[in-house]
């Protein structure tokens, strides 16, 4: 006799099995999405695997989100569907670089976007993200230098946010946010002339000039929420369509970047339910991580988490 189960059935019942908790970011793909048990940021993602009970974490996202779930669940198993989701930010930031920094500039303060290595949050003070960055670079005393890495967008619009002259900042860039163009911004206002522009901070100066509101990736769905407004120009990851078309009575745009005509990270479409059930059902890719590299890199996400 032929199964019926479907993989979406195989799923359930592999996380039910392991007691998994599934934990997806806004820019997976739907059909993730609606299966996940919270669908959030970064920020967010992080305290859900601080707090949930179980004792697998499937991490629907890439692969330095499922590091951060293992530094607060150290003896948990934490999987992702695909090894290869990784980042260009975390590709643009190697350890030794910073490591370096660390001995030439010891007074200063390291703050690491939470899209880096578990090797480079291992040598910052403190990490953030996108959602809180401005907060935690409030939260470091104006008379202390800072070094804030890897995303240069989203640096220059924290210095801009906080004032801080005395504030270094990293290279890096999204692939995606980095390569939208400002002009078409303007094309994408001419053809909706009523629409309000919502931009995610990775996104470069010349369109976040342009923005009615700059935020996280929840930040944003939160805020096209409550807005009176019905119609916004949406400059993120195309994947946050899905979170924003659960809200009745709003139409949202999405603008093409320069690198691919679209709006999606390669990386993160690389998960797919075949390969979530896989990851279930084979407890593999699995992060594995030293004791003592979870002992460093817990001091500078705890701080974090601690900032109100």
């Amino acid at each position: 006799m032929l199964s019926t189960q479907t993989i979406t059935d195989e799923i359930l019942d592999l996380k039910k099995e392991r007691r998994a908790i599934l934990l997806a970011h806004h820019y997976q793909e739907p059909e993730i999405q609606d299966l996940a048990d919270v669908v959030g940021d970064s920020l967010e993602l992080a305290r859900k695997a601080r707090d949930f009970e179980g004792d697998v974490i499937a991490f629907c996202g890439v692969w330095f989100m499922a590091e951060t779930a293992k530094v607060l669940n150290p003896h948990r198993t934490v999987v992702v569907p695909d090894r290869e989701a990784s980042c260009s930010l975390v590709d643009a930031c190697p350890v030794e670089p910073v490591r370096d920094f660390r001995r030439r500039h010891p007074d200063h303060a390291i703050v690491s976007y939470i899209n880096t290595s578990i090797e480079v949050k291992a040598e910052s003070d403190i990490l953030c993200t996108s959602r809180n960055a401005v907060k935690i670079v409030n939260s470091i005393p104006r008379e202390k230098p800072i070094l804030f890495l890897p995303d240069r967008n989203l640096g220059n619009y924290v210095q801009r946010q906080t004032g801080r002259e005395n504030m270094q900042i990293w290279q890096g860039t999204c692939i995606v946010h980095a390569t939208f163009p400002a002009r078409r911004v303007v094309e994408a206002r001419l053809e909706h002339p009523d629409a309000l522009v919502v931009a995610h901070p990775e996104c470069p100066e010349s369109v976040l000039a342009m923005a009615d509101y700059i935020g996280s990736t929840s930040a944003l769905i939160e805020w096209c929420a409550q807005s009176s407004a019905t119609e916004f120009i949406v400059m993120t990851e195309s994947g946050i369509r899905h979170s924003l078309g659960k809200i009745p009575g709003k139409t949202f745009y999405f603008v093409a970047n320069e690198n691919c005509n679209c709006s999606e990270c390669p990386y993160m479409k690389l998960n797919t339910l075949e390969k979530l059930r896989d990851s279930l059902l084979d407890l593999e890719p699995r992060v594995e991580l030293p004791a003592d590299l979870i002992e460093r890199a817990l001091v500078p996400l705890e701080r974090m988490l601690a900032v109100k």
